[in-house]
């Protein structure tokens, strides 16, 4: 009994502990909480003291720094942007280069958009019939001809192909081999005799040189039984590889393929029966840097309908209460912040890329929230007040959680600026969204804090909100004209007022509607159960499309649509889609290659491939001379130096194997390589990165140490992880911050709430981009992101002001948040909206990625916040029933929330009074 009631004493005491340290916290949240409002109050004031200067300070620093645009300069490099930088591909890739010269090889490690250094391509396809008949064949060697003489002028010299071609160890320029194959064709049927059948996709030449086409011949149709060799074929690819040993010889390719391309129009203007589409190194960056030029006057027309929505939002019946020069301000706002956040990053430095288009929106879905924020809070201060007293309650009131969501974006964006960002183009566009957003909030407390003061002033004395003129007493405007009654007509108020007095504002369209409308229709008891619905099937939308999630590493995606690269790789999907490029199989230490079952291990890794293997050549060598590939080491590699890489036909195959002396004078293969090509389908993308993850598994495992290498693997390995870790590590930072936060925050459940906010918007806005045809890329994350600090701006004080309420009922509560913050969080999503319309005209993919995403992101939001919410508000926690009871404390009177009953004429909410 003793050792029981000392066990009563311990958990009673526990609980007083738990108790008082509850109780401590809290009154912290509050002290906390009201030392910050009193601080922002002070900044109100002393804002509101020094209007002039707030006020142009910021047109002179962004006049300033947007005089750094001379030095405005463009990222070419598009691998530096959107490959991961720290990838097994690049390490692999310098492997490889330093045994066998990747740029010396590129016509053999062949790839779509991948190849390095610089080069011309061009698919030939036929509108009529097959790209192999007599007439087609000969307009494609004679195309061949026109290429190779093309000349461009440098320094007096006049530079040709054969000037800039990449060399074979005869010195001679290297060439695709179909154009080897179509000339001894047209040879053949000059001469009158038979060509030898051209086989797909490896055929055998002249010189008895066995050549892989497939990425040269595509829509092939083969004979029946395939021993006559390819029947038909649609399209035709013709390479041209050019290298860049010096400055000049870099400027003169790059000259090349500009005067490249002109002659290929110009060659397609005089053939319409070819269908001609060229290609160069330079094509997908100079493709990707176009978005910027053909959204210039979208993007322009995005702040016309902008700010033409922005006045209107500001504007209403009360010429003295009406505010449409704060409208056009807000927007100038944020433009100076842009203007001022582009100056420094040409001042560090910063070189420009098409993905920095985005800024300006999250700038702008930043700024509107808020400077309509304090304009929706400067109508509920009291008229009787003097103006810097106003303006100290609108900074009190509004930027407490501006401030906090402005915190959110620094934490999201600044994590994915972070050094553990994989992707560059998506670590410098967080890096300046921090920047812009920081300067973006600066400028609405000093910039559009300031001239809030002066349209304070307008106001308090009355005077016209544009023509800046005093307007009549009611008893003297009666006696001017109708036009001018209808110009200067308000409301006067000259009586004090202890309450603010909203009526005078109910003029306004928006705030009419909410009030007066769609608090009472959202509210009703009969439209919750369908929100309710409604919600549940938008839940298993965004669950069918979340589970459809792809990555879209397809570098198309980031270009514009009327481009040569889009109509290129339309071309390439179509027609040259059965094969996978050439993937390099390279052994990089010596390995017992004479040994039988070393042997039957190499040739069962390259199974099912189409191959191009020295090892194999020489195997059937060995066997057409009768003679066992089990040799002595000696005798193997002496017969692979003198005899089989000593003919014609296998002496290419020479650049494929390293030899090194030993220290007994006997040469032995220290490195050699392979080349592998798969069937593939239509998704050639994804079933190239199951085959990379495969073949690398088998590197590790095997006892043959290899390593597979292709250009294109640097875009594709590790892209999923590398698109899909900013995002995530962005969530994860959120998540910690509203953690963190709830010991600051007044209520813990304001921040519970606005994660599972943020958490239905970002699961909506992923499953229905999927649905929208959006894959996950750098673009689609970097929308993600923005969209988490989205949500929260939205939402953050309509929560707050609901859950901090006192007194009233939920659902008048929830009335209350929505007449208080409804109307500005309506006006930020019309504005947002209609300045997002123009970008989908931009004829471009990536804009077409930043609309989709960014639009479902402002359309989702709203439906939580406008609907969702309100609704869920009325009947989950927090509860309004217990602060009513301490609030009143023995008061016998009680307020009954009771069903709402309809009577003849409309619903009413009906509450009893006992």
């Amino acid at each position: 009994m003793v050792v029981d009631g000392r066990w009563e004493r311990l958990g009673s005491r526990r609980f007083f502990l738990a108790l008082i340290l509850w109780i401590h916290s809290r009154m912290l949240r509050q002290v906390l909480h009201e030392g910050l409002r009193t601080s922002f109050h002070k900044l109100g004031h002393f804002v509101a003291n020094h209007p002039v200067f707030f006020a142009s300070a910021p047109v002179l620093i962004s006049i300033l720094l947007g005089a750094s645009f001379s030095r405005y300069r463009i990222e070419e490099n598009v691998e530096y942007l959107l490959a991961p930088k720290h990838s097994l591909a690049k390490i692999e890739g310098n492997l490889v280069d330093s045994l066998f010269p990747v740029n010396r090889s590129k016509h053999t490690l062949y790839s779509d958009l991948q190849t390095p250094g610089r080069y011309g391509r061009v698919i030939v396809t036929s509108r009529r019939g097959s790209i192999l008949d007599p007439h087609y064949v000969d307009l494609v060697l004679k195309l061949h001809h026109t290429v190779t003489q093309l000349q461009v002028p440098m320094l007096g010299f006049n530079y040709t192909f054969n000037h800039l071609c990449l060399l074979d160890d005869a010195k001679s320029c290297i060439v695709d081999d179909i154009v080897h194959a179509l000339t001894e064709t047209q040879a053949a049927r000059a001469a009158n005799r038979s060509a030898p059948p051209l086989r797909y996709p490896i055929t055998s030449l002249r010189d008895g040189r066995e050549a892989y086409i497939g990425h040269q011949l595509g829509g092939v149709q083969p004979s029946a039984g395939g021993r006559d060799g390819v029947r038909l074929a649609h399209a035709l690819q013709l390479t041209y590889y050019l290298q860049a040993v010096s400055p000049l010889n870099e400027v003169v390719a790059a000259r090349w393929e500009v005067a490249f391309c002109g002659e290929l129009e110009r060659l397609g203007q005089q053939h319409p029966e070819l269908a001609l589409y060229p290609f160069t190194s330079s094509s997908l960056q100079r493709d990707f840097q176009r978005t910027s030029r053909v959204a210039e006057r979208p993007l322009l027309c995005s702040l016309a309908v902008c700010l033409a929505l922005a006045v209107l939002c500001c504007s209403m019946r009360d010429c003295v209460r009406t505010k449409p020069w704060l409208g056009l301000l807000a927007l100038v706002t944020i433009s100076l912040a842009t203007l001022t956040s582009a100056g420094i990053f040409n001042l560090s430095g910063g070189k420009y890329n098409s993905t920095y288009l985005g800024i300006p929106f999250v700038m702008l879905g930043h700024g509107l929230f808020g400077t309509f924020e304090m304009l929706s809070s400067w109508r509920r201060t009291r008229e009787d007040q003097h103006v810097k007293e106003r303006v100290a309650a609108v900074f009190s009131d509004c930027l407490l959680p501006f401030t906090a969501s402005t915190a959110l974006h620094l934490v999201t964006f600044g994590i994915g600026a972070s050094p553990f960002t994989n992707i560059e183009a998506v670590r410098l566009f967080c890096r300046n969204a921090c920047l812009s957003v920081l300067l973006n909030y600066l400028y609405i407390l000093t910039f559009f804090g300031s001239n809030l003061v002066f349209a304070g002033y307008l106001e308090n004395n009355y005077r016209h909100s544009l023509f800046c003129r005093r307007v009549p007493k009611p008893e003297l405007l009666q006696q001017k004209p109708a036009w001018y009654r209808f110009l200067m007509y308000t409301q006067y108020n000259e009586g004090p007022a202890s309450e603010p007095d909203m009526q005078a504002y109910e003029s306004h369209l928006l705030v009419a509607f909410m009030k007066r409308y769609y608090c009472d229709w959202i509210t009703n008891t009969y439209v919750k159960p369908f929100v309710v619905l409604f919600y549940l099937v938008y839940v298993s939308f965004a669950l069918m499309g979340y589970l459809q999630v792809s990555e879209g590493s397809d570098l198309s995606n980031m270009v514009a649509t009327d481009t040569s690269t889009i109509a290129y790789m339309r071309a390439q999907q179509r027609y040259f889609s059965s094969y996978s490029p050439v993937i390099g199989f390279y052994i990089y230490e010596s390995i017992e290659y004479w040994n039988n079952s070393v042997q039957e291990d190499l040739l069962e890794y390259t199974k099912g491939f189409e191959r191009i293997s020295w090892f194999e050549s020489y195997l059937n060598y060995l066997h057409g001379l009768n003679v066992s590939a089990s040799l002595s080491q000696k005798n193997f590699t002496e017969r692979l130096r003198s005899g089989f890489l000593r003919q014609p036909r296998y002496l290419h195959f020479s650049d494929d194997i390293i030899f090194a002396r030993r220290a007994d004078g006997d040469f032995e293969v220290v490195a050699s390589r392979m080349f592998l090509v798969a069937k593939t389908t239509e998704n050639k993308r994804e079933e190239m990165s199951i085959l990379l993850d495969t073949l690398r598994k088998l590197s590790l495992t095997s006892r043959i140490k290899f390593i597979i290498f292709n250009p294109s693997f640097v875009y594709m390995d590790r892209y999923a992880s590398s698109v899909g870790a900013p995002l995530k590590n962005s969530c994860i930072a959120a998540l910690f911050l509203f953690f963190f936060s709830t010991f600051l925050a007044a209520d813990p459940l304001v921040n519970a709430w606005l994660t599972v906010t943020v958490a239905s918007v970002e699961f909506g806005v992923v499953g229905f981009m999927t649905l929208w045809r959006v894959e996950l890329d750098c673009v689609s994350v970097l929308c993600l992101i923005y969209g988490v600090n989205y949500a929260v701006d939205s939402s953050a004080p309509m929560v707050s002001a609901f859950v901090l309420g006192r007194e009233h009922s939920r659902t008048r509560w929830v009335k209350l948040a929505l007449e208080r913050h409804g109307v500005p969080a309506l006006q930020s999503y019309l504005c947002y909206g209609a300045a997002l319309l123009p970008v989908a005209a931009v004829p471009s993919n990536l804009t077409r990625t930043l609309f989709r995403c960014l639009f479902l992101t402002m359309l989702i939001t709203a439906f939580h916040c406008l609907a969702i919410l309100p609704v869920l508000l009325t009947f989950l926690p927090p509860s309004k029933r217990k602060k009513r009871d301490k609030k009143r404390g023995g008061d016998s009177r009680e307020e009954i929330e009771c069903v709402e009953m309809e009577d003849s004429t409309r619903v009413v909410d009906q509450i009893t009074t006992v």
